[in-house]
């Protein structure tokens, strides 16, 4: 080397850098869950397809609860119900009209006089903070000159209502993963939460079909399983605060959809579960031990311990009939809306007559050729075939948690004449079991993943959100008087491959900018 040539020194400094930042990084990688963050990014990335409105019958229904008490301070849906069939019939849509203001022997309810609401009112009572930020916000705008009209019916409040909808459903993945995450890695929970997001009847409830109650239904049982699952396999511990909680969310729970209120099966299994253990004795209650030291001495300490049992048990009944009375307590205001709707503290006799206690299409519901939630979507059969792995890390959870899907599909199954839900996009009254589904993905996955590797479980995912995809395709505008009644498997695959693709490229850029142009109703 000559005297005088520079020797550069920092030149094998870069790659060295570079590589302790992919060293740190991996390690960040490795401490840290990314499932959220990607929810989060996949739930960002859809939320600009949503289409926010109020058409449908039954979202008339879920949607007039809130504007009649907000504005009308009363029950009486009939300015509702006259304002959306209006806006229906401009498109030829005569269904709201026949299904709220068609006049039979119990519509307007004979001993109210009053027009029939068959929707429970605990969807409404959870949008309520967007459609009274909207109403502020229409307010403030208006002060400043706007204008707007401040009525409940304005795209403020459709959008307000919608998106809290949106909302509550990506809360709830976000809680749903976290269940996962107890039992499995990262990767099987997020994928495991996506792909029943993505391939079920959830993502359609929650972007496409908004103001209906499955998104908040989703979410509450979501938050309910959280909050139980806090003190799981140490029922003793949950104090009085949890269990009011457990009852206020459960209340709401029914309050949203009534026949939620079958999940709460889940905790009643749980509770008689340790009772029996407690009379057993094989519930560890803390102190010491009871030491052998004479007959008389083993017969008091025995004594003492069944007597604690005994206090123990009592404590706990207490803490059970609280959560008891915070239930019915949160139910109040579903009890006074059927008093003055029906005349009396029940549903309507239109929804009661439908029910059928021996179940007769129970299984029906799952695998039905045309209308079943299997055959709609197949991942909701892997999900609950999980439940299988998962029992071999909690038998105990799995066998509650599959007591909680046997219940949906009893009253499911019993509903005599609707069982089979045409119309509707899948099978949507089993979305709020979609926790129950995610547990048994994530730890099915978490078995696969170290056999088969990660890319075979994520072309799996792919087919089974690229399948939801295209019967969302279909049902919405490629052939929705075919779909909307059940699955026709003739040409299925002819539609899925080559129709789907063809025709949502050729509408590209209406569904990318004019959805609502795609819609039957297209009042958006």
């Amino acid at each position: 080397m000559k005297m005088g040539t520079p020797v550069d020194h920092g030149a094998p400094a870069a790659p060295l850098e570079r590589a302790a930042l992919q060293v740190r990084f991996r390690a960040w990688m490795a401490a840290n869950d990314t499932g959220p963050w990607l929810i989060v990014l996949v739930f960002a990335l859809l939320l600009p397809f949503s289409v926010p409105r109020v058409a449908l019958s039954d979202e008339v229904q879920y949607y007039a609860y809130l504007r009649s008490v907000y504005f009308d301070r009363d029950l009486d849906f009939r300015n509702e119900y006259e304002h959306f069939a209006a806006q229906a019939e401009r498109f030829g849509d005569q269904a709201v009209t026949n299904a709220l203001l068609r006049e039979d022997a119990m519509n307007p309810n004979p001993r109210t006089g009053l027009l029939r609401n068959v929707a429970p009112v605990g969807a409404a009572i959870l949008w309520a903070p967007g459609f009274v930020l909207a109403d502020l916000g229409v307010g403030v705008a208006n002060a400043f000159g706007m204008n707007l009209p401040r009525d409940g019916y304005g795209r403020p409040y459709i959008v307000a209502t919608c998106m809290m909808s949106a909302l509550y459903s990506l809360i709830g993945m976000l809680l749903t993963y976290r269940l996962a995450r107890r039992f499995s890695g990262d990767f099987a929970a997020t994928v495991a939460t996506l792909t029943v997001f993505l391939a079920s009847s959830l993502v359609f409830y929650s972007i496409i079909l908004m103001p209906w109650s499955h998104a908040p239904g989703f979410f509450l049982f979501a938050l309910f399983l959280t909050v139980w699952m806090r003190h799981w396999r140490r029922p003793l511990e949950r104090g009085l605060p949890v269990w009011l909680a457990l009852g206020l969310i459960g209340g709401l729970m029914v309050m949203t959809r009534e026949q939620l209120g079958l999940l709460l099966i889940i905790p009643a299994l749980e509770a008689l579960w340790t009772y029996g253990a407690l009379v057993r004795g094989s519930v560890f209650l803390g102190g010491a031990q009871p030491r052998q030291t004479s007959p008389q001495q083993s017969h008091d300490d025995l004594a003492t311990a069944r007597a604690r049992r005994w206090r123990v048990a009592l404590r706990l009944f207490g803490r059970h009939a609280a959560f008891l009375a915070t239930l019915a307590l949160t139910l109040t205001p579903q009890v006074l809306a059927y008093q003055i709707l029906n005349g009396r503290p029940g549903p309507s006799p239109t929804v009661a007559g439908k029910f059928i206690w021996s179940s007769p299409n129970f299984f029906n519901t799952l695998i039905d050729p045309g209308r079943g939630a299997f055959v709609w979507a197949p991942v909701l059969a892997l999900g609950l075939l999980g439940l299988a792995w998962l029992a071999r890390r909690d038998a105990l959870l799995a066998g509650l948690l599959l007591a909680g899907f046997l219940a949906q599909t009893y009253i499911n199954g019993a509903f005599g004449t609707t069982w089979h839900l045409r119309g509707a996009f899948g099978f949507r009254r089993l979305i709020e079991c979609t926790p129950i589904f995610v547990l048994g993905l994530a730890a099915l996955l978490a078995w696969l993943q170290p056999r088969v590797g990660r890319w075979p479980i994520l072309v799996g995912a792919a087919a089974l959100v690229a399948w939801n995809i295209g019967l969302i395709a279909q049902f919405t505008f490629i052939r929705p008087g075919v779909i909307r009644r059940e699955l026709v498997w003739d040409d299925m695959l002819y539609y899925q491959f080559v129709e789907v693709p063809r025709q949502v490229f050729a509408k590209l850029w209406t569904l990318l900018f004019d959805r609502c142009r795609l819609m039957t109703n297209q009042t958006c």
